[in-house]
């Protein structure tokens, strides 16, 4: 996949040799106030794995064909502004929480903008970046879950397009709280 200019930033899949930003990046995102609600990681989590998990991570990111990419903004003096993560479902498989996939879809996980560039419309070209990746590779729809406390996250992917598919499921991390699935199907 080509990189692309959205304003300020280079939206691009991140390459192999970049696990140690990645690594970091993912580390800075673990510190964000509702990181509790918006990952399945916690800081120290993540900080324990070893390099070689993000050494791994980042080369089958970067390979093709891959199931997963991890796609990034870069400013111009190589700051990495935002990163998310699309992932292929097939259809006949279970998803992470167990729930059947029921066609080939692509789920977005690890959805994180630094704060400093928030509201400007960084989001909604990492989303487009990753959305034409998914469908390059025939999904049908491409999906996401939100925790029901986190507005926030879910008014910026609402402005990337996506809605609410009226799928519930419990928090992992707490099962009196929910997540919901949001949707941008196939145009």
């Amino acid at each position: 996949m080509s990189a692309t200019t959205s304003g300020d930033y280079e939206i691009r899949a991140i390459r192999a040799d970049e696990w140690e930003a990645a690594k970091q990046f993912g580390l800075d995102s673990l510190r964000d106030p509702v990181a509790s609600i918006a990952f399945l990681d916690t800081y120290e989590e993540a900080a324990a794995r070893p390099d070689s998990f993000y050494q791994d991570r980042a080369a089958r990111s970067a390979d093709e064909p891959s199931s997963a990419r991890q796609f990034i903004a870069e400013t111009d003096d190589g700051e990495w502004a935002g990163r998310l993560t699309v992932l292929i479902e097939e259809a006949g498989t279970t998803d992470w929480a167990g729930s059947p996939v029921e066609r080939r879809q692509g789920h977005v996980v690890g959805v994180f903008v630094r704060p400093e560039h928030r509201g400007n419309g960084l989001i909604k070209a990492l989303f487009d970046a990753g959305v034409a990746w998914a469908r390059e590779r025939g999904v049908e729809r491409v999906r996401l879950l939100v925790h029901e406390k986190n507005p926030r996250a879910q008014g910026a992917y609402r402005k990337a397009g996506f809605v609410p598919s009226g799928v519930v499921v419990p928090f992992f991390k707490d099962e009196t709280e929910n997540e919901v699935e949001f949707v941008l199907e196939q145009s």
